[in-house]
């Protein structure tokens, strides 16, 4: 029996995909799980449909999400920090500063999705990579200037 899958099983198939089980599996299983229903020709016009919808809103959140990455990438952050001998910080730059310096810019950015291998740990100027989603990155222009 021919089945589209509703939502992602395991060993089976993802969302979407049309898979071919046996008539027990299907009808004991996944149909009455409401995993899946049988691919019969209204329920795959319906579901291509669905499907057309729901990538349209997907590429749209996109779209502003490379948006939003531009402007990130655009903007030069400059971060303040106390400093000792030879350009060395008393101390670090870390997520949470940069995620301070991005929402006084202006950007809402969530701490977990700036990523940085360790933390800076003196003077000068770095680049870091926030996930602005899942399929966007941005590369962040972060100076660390000596506090007065």
């Amino acid at each position: 029996m021919k089945v589209i899958l509703k939502e992602d099983v395991h060993n089976l198939g993802k969302m979407g995909d049309i898979v071919t089980v046996r008539n027990g599996y299907a009808r004991n299983y996944l149909i009455p799980k409401d995993l899946a229903v049988e691919a019969n020709q209204r329920n795959v016009r319906e579901f291509e449909h669905h499907k057309r919808i729901i990538q349209e809103k997907a590429r749209k959140i996109r779209d502003a999400a490379q948006i939003l990455a531009e402007k990130i990438a655009s903007t030069p952050l400059v971060i303040k920090a106390k400093a000792g001998e030879e350009e060395k910080l008393f101390g670090s730059v870390t997520s949470i500063d940069i995620e301070k310096a991005l929402s006084e810019a202006g950007f809402e950015i969530d701490r977990k999705k700036i990523i940085l291998d360790e933390p800076i740990k003196r003077l000068g100027e770095y680049t870091v990579k926030v996930k602005v989603h899942p399929d966007v990155m941005a590369d962040i222009n972060v100076k660390v200037e000596q506090e007065a």
